[in-house]
């Protein structure tokens, strides 16, 4: 799973073979060596590496023109400086190996305890031992400066070795130990991931991903390496979709931004005082900016364009509407009056008094 030679079946004359191989050590760690005596060597041999101090004992893990890819990728330049394999491990040389790899785990039990009897700010998380026995590289964490001198002077006094103190990261230390992650796949750093790059908050935005460090953080306690990956097609996308900063007014009420579907290109907008949300084309969203831009509130997310307020139009047929009007109320005024002198008049009628005759 970690590599994978596409040119393996391409074959090259001898003289013009790429003389430099990839050796894997403990933990994933990958450096460069020359192959100075034209060893006849395959992808999976066990070869002794020239070290500062001695040597080790490592596994070839690519060869060919993809090795000098990977050193152009890496900046690492061909020249003297590299280190030279020494020749193909034998038995002997395996044994050794073996019973090296035998000693880091309870070298590093016991160091760990001498960390905590010195009281040392620090998290030991492995210890590699070279294959002949006369170096350890002890690699560990710390968030601050340590000063580990008086603990370089146990150990050497203890183990009877040269002792190398390597401060890695945390997602370094994670690659090493490797796992299992939230995808159910192996770790991306301990298998294939080489380069860490930096990680925000702002990667989990750009995706519409809910800022929840349970979920957004891998083992390493840091964000998710795996948050970079499509990055890149989600701020593609992002391009074409406009920024709502303030709601969207209709007559309806003012709507909020509430999600987007960046592929889809989808906007869901919500009223105030609703729990609906109503989805709207990027091309929809924009009219409506540009509207509220001139000052025109639209009716709806469906008609755009405002119904203009009628007037009383001026014409004949008001002018008659007027007429019938004043003569209804001049009639019904007539009406009135004329009701009001029947009844007088019978009033008066009826208060008469009746006249006596004088010869009764």
């Amino acid at each position: 799973m970690n590599v994978f030679d596409w040119l393996s079946h391409m074959e090259v004359p001898v003289a013009q073979r790429f003389d430099v191989l990839e050796v894997k050590f403990k933990g994933g760690r990958k450096e460069y060596f020359r192959n100075v005596n034209q060893l006849d060597l395959t992808t999976g041999d066990y070869v002794v590496c020239e070290m500062p101090s001695g040597h080790h004992i490592g596994m070839i893990s690519l060869q060919g023109e993809l090795v000098r890819l990977q050193m152009k990728r890496k900046s690492i330049l061909l020249n003297d400086d590299l280190k030279v394999i020494y020749r193909v491990a034998n038995e002997k040389d395996l044994e050794k190996h073996t019973q090296a790899i035998a000693r880091d785990l309870p070298t590093m039990y016991r160091t760990r305890e001498i960390i905590r009897e010195l009281k040392l700010n620090m998290k030991l998380s492995d210890v590699e031992y070279q294959s002949d026995n006369t170096k350890a590289t002890f690699y560990y964490s710390s968030e601050e400066r340590v000063d580990f001198r008086e603990l370089i002077k146990l150990l050497a006094a203890e183990f009877k070795i040269r002792v190398e103190m390597r401060q890695i990261s945390l997602r370094q230390e994670a690659s090493r130990l490797g796992g299992v992650g939230s995808c159910g796949r192996e770790l991306c750093c301990s298998t294939w991931l080489t380069d860490f790059k930096s990680i925000s908050t702002s990667a989990a935005r750009y995706q519409n991903l809910s800022l929840n460090p349970a979920k957004l953080s891998g083992q390493c306690g840091r964000l998710k390496c795996c948050l970079n990956y499509e990055l890149e097609t989600y701020m593609d996308a992002l391009r074409d979709i406009p920024s709502v900063d303030v709601p969207l007014k209709t007559k309806k009420g003012n709507a909020t931004l509430q999600k987007t579907d960046i592929f889809k290109k989808i906007m869901w907008f919500g009223f105030d005082k609703e729990t609906n949300w109503y989805s709207l084309p990027i091309g929809k969203v924009l009219e409506i900016i540009e509207l509220n831009k001139k000052g025109i509130i639209p009716e709806s997310f469906e008609v755009l364009t405002p119904e203009p307020e009628k007037k009383p139009e001026k014409g004949p047929a008001s002018l008659n509407s007027d007429l019938e009007s004043l003569d209804r109320k001049y009639s019904e005024e007539q009406k009135k009056k004329k009701k009001k002198k029947s009844r007088s008049g019978r009033n008066k009628s009826k208060n008469k008094a009746p006249q006596q005759n004088p010869n009764s």
